[in-house]
C-alpha cells in the first residue's frame, strides 16, 4: 500500500468529529472523538458545521499553524530570533534539514496539513448528494469554506515542500489531493500545483461572494443558526479566499491580478487599522479588527504566551533591544515598537518578548485567543509591490506610506534605491511570528537571510526534502 493515502485515511479517521453545543466559540473549539459513520455525520447540517469546525481546530497544532509555521520553526528560518531553545532549533538555524530533529518538524507540517485536507476531502465528497439539507445560504458558505480551506493547505505545502515560481515552474513539487482514497495521488510540478489551489479559490469565491455574510451583511446571532456563522475572521471568509489570492498570484508572478484581488480586501474598508488606545491599553495585542483570518486558539496564553514569550520559560523566543531596533530602523515612534513588545527582566533585561499573543486587558472576548494567519497590512504590501513589479513605482510609494501612516512612521519621500530590502523590512516589521517572513525571503529567491551568512541559493535552503515516507515507498521525484 503506498504509504501516503493510507495514513491520510488513517489519520482522518481518528478525527472525525464530536457534536457541537453552542454559540461561535464552541464552534471553533471541536474536539476529535475516535469513530462516527460518514452516513450519520453528514445527514445533517450540524454534522457538516461539525467537520469543518474540526478542520479549524485541526490547525490549532503545534506542528503547524500554532507554533511551527507561525513562530517556530519557520520563525527561526526566517531569522526573526536571538533567542530559542538551542535543542530544539540550532539545526533549523543552520538550515540543517537532515538532522533528525528538523526532519521531524518537516514530517509534522507534511502530515498534519494533508491530515486536514483528508477531513476537507471528505466533507466535500458528501455535500453536493446533500444540499437539501441546508437553511439559507449555509450550503454556499460550508462549501466555499471547504474549498478554500483546501486551497490553503495545499499552498503551505508548496511554499516548503516546492521550489519556487520563479526558480521552476515546472520542478516537481507535492501531490494536490482533491479526494478521499486508497489511491496514491501523483506528484505533480508546482505550475500545476498552484493552479489547482487557484481552481479552487475561483470556486470558493463564487460561492462566499453572494452568501458570506460578510458581504451581505446578513444579520447573525448566538440565537441564529447556533452562532456558527458569528465572527467571520476565525474562518477563511470571502475576503481571506480575496487575500490568498493575492498571494498566490504574487507566488506565480501574476501581478495585476494579485494587485486587485488586494485592492478587493482593502477597498472593502472591513478591516481598519486598530486605534492606538487599544494598543496602548493593552485591549487589543493582536490587532484583531485588521485581521482577515484568525484561528480560535483557546490556550494561547498558556500554551504560546507563557512557554514561548516569557521570561520564566527556557522555551522562549526573543530579540535582544539591539536587533529590534535595527529591525524598525530605531523608529521607537512605530506604534508596533512602542506597544507589542515586552521587555525582559532580571538576567533576561535585555530580550524583547512579542506580545502578539499575550492575554489581553480587559473582558472583551473579542481581543482574545487570535491566531493571526493573514491580516490587512500584508494586503497593502502585496499592493505597493504589485505595482512596483508593473513599473508604477509612486503607487508603490504611496501605498507603502499608507501602512507607514497606521504605524505612526514619516511618510518616504522616494522609494529606496533598493526596494525589495525595504520591502522585507516591512514585512518583518508588519508580521514578526506570523510565518511570512521565509516565505517572502523564498518568493524573492534572496541570496542570503538577514542575521544568516548561509548561501541560501546554493544550499537550497527555501525548499524542505520531502519526508522519507515520501522518497522511499512512494517513489516521488526529487523536489529540490
Amino acid at each position: 500500500m503506498k504509504k501516503i493515502q493510507k495514513d491520510l485515511l488513517i489519520i482522518m479517521m481518528g478525527v472525525l468529529l464530536m457534536p457541537v453545543v453552542s454559540a461561535c466559540n464552541d464552534w471553533l473549539d471541536v474536539q476529535p472523538r475516535s469513530q462516527v459513520e460518514d452516513t450519520e455525520l453528514f445527514e445533517t447540517e450540524s454534522g457538516y458545521k461539525e467537520a469543518l469546525a474540526g478542520v479549524y481546530s485541526s490547525m490549532v497544532s503545534a506542528n503547524t499553524y500554532s507554533k511551527e509555521l507561525t513562530y517556530g520553526f519557520i520563525g527561526v528560518l526566517g531569522q526573526e530570533w536571538d533567542f530559542y531553545y538551542s535543542t530544539q532549533y540550532d539545526d533549523a538555524a543552520a538550515y540543517n534539514y537532515d538532522a533528525s530533529v528538523t526532519t521531524g518538524y518537516l514530517r509534522g507540517i507534511w502530515n498534519t496539513n494533508y491530515s486536514g485536507i483528508a477531513n476537507v476531502n471528505n466533507l466535500l465528497a458528501h455535500i453536493d448528494g446533500n444540499k437539501r439539507l441546508f437553511s439559507e445560504d449555509n450550503f454556499d458558505v460550508i462549501k466555499g469554506e471547504a474549498l478554500a480551506l483546501r486551497a490553503f493547505l495545499h499552498f503551505d505545502l508548496l511554499r516548503c515542500f516546492g521550489v519556487s515560481f520563479e526558480v521552476n515552474p515546472d520542478q516537481m513539487s507535492i501531490p494536490y489531493c482533491k479526494a478521499l482514497t486508497y489511491r496514491v495521488f501523483p506528484q505533480l510540478s508546482v505550475r500545476v500545483v498552484t493552479d489547482s489551489i487557484l481552481s479552487d479559490l475561483s470556486a470558493a469565491e463564487q460561492l462566499l461572494e453572494s452568501s458570506d455574510p460578510i458581504v451581505t451583511g446578513r444579520e447573525i446571532t448566538e440565537m441564529t443558526d447556533n452562532g456558527y456563522l458569528l465572527n467571520r475572521q476565525l474562518h477563511l471568509n470571502y475576503y481571506a479566499v480575496k487575500a490568498l489570492q493575492a498571494r498566490v498570484y504574487m507566488w506565480r508572478g501574476d501581478y495585476d491580478k494579485a494587485q486587485k484581488a488586494a485592492d478587493v480586501v482593502i477597498d472593502s474598508e472591513k478591516f481598519p487599522w486598530t486605534k492606538v488606545n487599544s494598543m496602548q491599553t493593552g485591549a487589543d495585542r493582536c490587532l484583531a479588527d485588521e485581521l482577515l483570518f484568525a484561528l480560535n486558539n483557546l490556550t494561547m496564553t498558556s500554551d504560546v504566551a507563557d512557554n514561548y514569550f516569557s521570561d520564566d520559560s527556557p522555551y522562549s523566543f526573543a530579540v535582544t533591544r539591539e536587533r529590534l531596533l535595527d529591525y524598525f530602523n530605531n523608529a521607537t515612534q512605530d506604534y508596533r515598537y512602542t506597544f507589542l513588545f515586552k521587555n525582559g527582566t532580571a538576567t533576561h533585561a535585555a530580550n524583547r518578548y512579542l506580545r502578539k499573543y499575550d492575554e489581553p486587558s480587559g473582558n472583551n472576548n473579542y481581543y482574545r485567543y487570535k491566531m493571526p494567519l493573514m491580516r490587512v497590512g500584508e494586503m497593502y504590501l502585496i499592493k505597493s509591490e504589485a505595482a512596483y513589479r508593473q513599473g508604477d513605482a509612486e503607487t508603490a510609494r504611496k501605498v507603502l506610506n499608507q501602512l507607514r501612516k497606521a504605524r505612526n512612521l514619516t511618510a518616504l519621500n522616494k522609494l529606496p534605491t533598493d526596494y525589495y530590502q525595504e520591502l522585507v523590512y516591512a514585512y518583518r516589521r508588519e508580521l514578526l511570528g506570523e510565518g511570512q517572513l521565509f516565505f517572502l525571503y523564498k518568493r524573492l529567491n534572496r541570496p542570503t537571510i538577514l542575521y544568516s551568512s548561509v548561501d541560501a541559493i546554493g544550499e537550497k535552503v527555501y525548499t524542505f526534502p520531502l519526508p522519507l515516507t515520501e522518497t522511499e515507498m512512494a517513489e516521488r521525484e526529487p523536489n529540490r
